[in-house]
């Protein structure tokens, strides 16, 4: 029972030496460094960075394996594996290491940005996007036009709007439809819209090199997926076989949308909580004919 009692108060020393040696900032460190294991996780989960990622762990454990068991030829080669191994990880992970910095460095000051306070005026400017981009969107389908619009967010598509022509004009949808014409000269390139203004048409996207997509998807929407796996770009497509809308973003596609999903979508994306309730009443122009009066 002393032998007991002695462990117990050795152990409570012990802890008390440690809570006394203890400082605030320790916590912080601890934080600090929790946090950005939590971001590391983020950035590599579900993408192909995991399984390298997982790689590199095997490494390190055999490297600790092979320093307990004094494995002296195995602990000099992964030695230099590993001298040389930041270099490899900066090559290997650039594309993720870029999305990282990217993230970190978002500008607030887009009215389409994901974060900061929106002006009313601004509100008003990204619902009539969202009305805009939803009703042309459903009017090219219906016509099994192709077309490919790009709306910018909070990482700046400079290099990708060089590429295209400048138009600068007010998004529309009658403004849409005639830059995605049939045999129009840009017919066949992007529409980067930019601060709710069609900004440039005719633009080149990078393609996606993830090969899990179905073989069915063409260029247009291997583009969107490329342009949201290096963007916070939200990208709608309309597929010239099929007519079919489907949206881009966060490196993933999401297919077969009707008009009303996407209007929902794009309030999601580009409003967040603060949504402005669209006109229930209103009609596109295409389908006012149809009607009665």
């Amino acid at each position: 029972m002393s032998f007991l009692a002695n462990e117990w108060i050795t152990f409570r020393d012990n802890l008390l030496s440690v809570l006394n040696s203890f400082k605030f900032t320790d916590v912080i460190d601890i934080l600090v460094v929790a946090y950005l294991l939590y971001q590391a996780i983020r950035l590599v989960r579900e993408t192909r960075a995991m399984q390298l990622t997982k790689g590199i762990a095997a490494v390190f454990g055999v490297y600790f394996a092979a320093q307990i068991l004094s494995l002296n030829t195995m602990k000099f080669i992964l030695q230099n594996v590993l001298t040389w191994g930041v270099i490899v990880v900066a090559v290997v992970f650039q594309p993720e290491l870029r999305s990282a910095l990217e993230q970190a460095g978002r500008s607030k000051f887009s009215p389409l940005g994901r974060g900061g306070d929106r002006s009313e005026e601004d509100l008003l400017l990204i619902q009539e996007l969202v009305d805009s981009v939803s009703s042309a969107a459903a009017y090219l389908s219906e016509r099994r036009t192709g077309a490919l619009m790009v709306i910018e967010r909070e990482i700046k598509l400079g290099e990708i709007i060089k590429t295209g022509t400048t138009i600068d004009a007010r998004s529309s949808l009658e403004m849409i439809a005639n830059i995605f014409f049939p045999n129009s000269p840009m017919h066949d390139g992007a529409v980067i819209i930019r601060d709710c203004r069609l900004l440039a048409a005719g633009c080149f996207l990078p393609l996606s090199n993830n090969m899990t997509i179905g073989r069915e998807l063409g260029t247009r929407h291997r583009a969107a997926l490329g342009m949201s796996e290096v963007s916070d770009a939200v990208v709608v497509v309309v597929s010239e076989e099929t007519g079919a809308i489907t949206v881009a973003v966060d490196s993933r596609l999401q297919r077969g949308l009707s008009e009303k999903n996407l209007h929902k979508l794009l309030e999601a994306k580009l409003l967040g909580p603060r949504v402005v309730k669209p006109d229930s009443k209103k009609v596109p122009f295409w389908r006012r004919k149809h009607e009665k009066v």
